[in-house]
């Protein structure tokens, strides 16, 4: 879904000029000569670019890991092979929110992460043999929800799982089919990394000009957008049943195993936190990150000090998060308050991030937003 230009008005007090000339991001009337290509570079280089090495070599590894099922399918392998997947996947939580430059162009995130996968189109490619999934129409039958059946789905045990592969009949329908979905996925994330590491980096740095089409506009409108709908609305209020009239327990994010499903919630809203505050991919080190802009913009106007407010709701989520059950499905089936309340406490970040930060950055809303909120 393409996004509609959003017009944002809040009758908040303006913290900074929405007219940028220069790398350093100076205003017209001076307030603020906060320097977005150092934190635009600090993203870059720091947990953009490593979390997708990482994601690639991850991939690397299921594919290998896939190979090896394939020649022999056993339980043992089956095992592995998902350790692999859940490896990768956990990994995607922390580039899911980047839908720019190249995975903007290709679509990535609608061929990677669409869930809940539609079981029906999987079985009707894997019968036919004849599929494309780079087509909009299998963006429900690929990318690791499609690869989450494939392994946990086709059977209720692993010796039944296992024997769909080795059936002589439809055995090299479904090793053909895992094959593809695992090598498209390798592709598409080879295809952006080096995008990024071939000119696009230096390109995403080098826009720091407040148009909406920036890249520190664009960014921090993916942020929001990401939090918002990804990780609020559909890791948790969806299957909770917020947007409908009761609870969708098979909503949730991995559903054929989702004893995973609260683990990579918890990824997600630690890659939010560690991005919010410019901490490099898998290291203790720190750069410049959203927080030290609203710091400055905080000591240019002594407003609100909206990098404490923040991080302090992104804590409290994510303490809400914790005491849901491993599956979110079981969590919604036996106790869907716990649910409710950690979507709650999700929805207080949003406000603080869509209203009160995009107001002192000076960046509209880029997005349509239609559920209400």
């Amino acid at each position: 879904m393409k996004r509609v230009i959003f017009v944002f008005v809040a009758a908040l007090t303006v913290y900074a000029c929405s007219s940028s000339d220069d790398s350093t991001g100076t205003t017209n009337n001076g307030k603020d000569d906060f320097n977005r290509g150092e934190l635009l570079a600090n993203i870059a280089d720091n947990i953009i670019i490593p979390a997708y090495e990482d994601l690639s070599t991850k991939l690397n590894n299921l594919e290998d890991e896939k190979n090896i099922f394939i020649a022999s399918p056993s339980e043992t392998n089956l095992v592995t092979l998902r350790e692999k997947w859940l490896s990768a996947y956990k990994v995607w939580q922390s580039v899911e929110m980047y839908n720019i430059g190249k995975a903007e162009e290709i679509n990535y995130g609608f061929q990677m992460n669409i869930y809940p996968t539609t079981v029906e189109d999987i079985e009707s490619n894997v019968s036919s043999g004849t599929y494309d999934l780079t087509h909009p129409n299998n963006n429900d039958a690929v990318g690791f929800p499609a690869l989450d059946y494939l392994l946990n789905g086709l059977a209720n045990t692993d010796t039944e799982i296992v024997e769909k592969y080795t059936n002589t009949t439809s055995g090299d329908g479904y090793k053909n089919y895992m094959s593809d979905v695992v090598n498209q996925m390798n592709t598409l994330t080879n295809t952006v990394l080096n995008d990024w590491k071939n000119g696009f980096r230096d390109t995403f740095v080098a826009s720091t000009e407040n148009t909406a089409t920036s890249s520190f506009n664009k960014l921090a409108n993916d942020f929001v957008y990401y939090f918002e709908k990804g990780l609020r609305a559909n890791k948790v209020g969806i299957p909770a049943g917020v947007f409908s009239t009761e609870p969708l327990p098979t909503k949730v994010e991995a559903f054929y195993s989702n004893e995973n499903s609260k683990d990579l919630l918890v990824a997600a809203l630690e890659n939010i936190k560690n991005f919010i505050n410019g901490k490099a991919y898998n290291s203790t080190a720190t750069g410049v990150g959203f927080a030290d802009y609203l710091d400055y913009l905080n000591n240019i106007t002594q407003g609100e000090d909206l990098n404490v407010a923040i991080n302090n709701k992104i804590d409290d989520a994510s303490a809400k998060v914790l005491t849901l059950d491993a599956s979110l499905s079981n969590q919604v089936e036996t106790d869907n308050v716990k649910m409710t309340e950690a979507y709650d406490a999700l929805q207080k970040v949003v406000v603080l991030i869509k209203v009160d930060m995009l107001q002192a950055f000076s960046v509209s809303v880029d997005y349509t937003d239609a559920d209400g909120d």
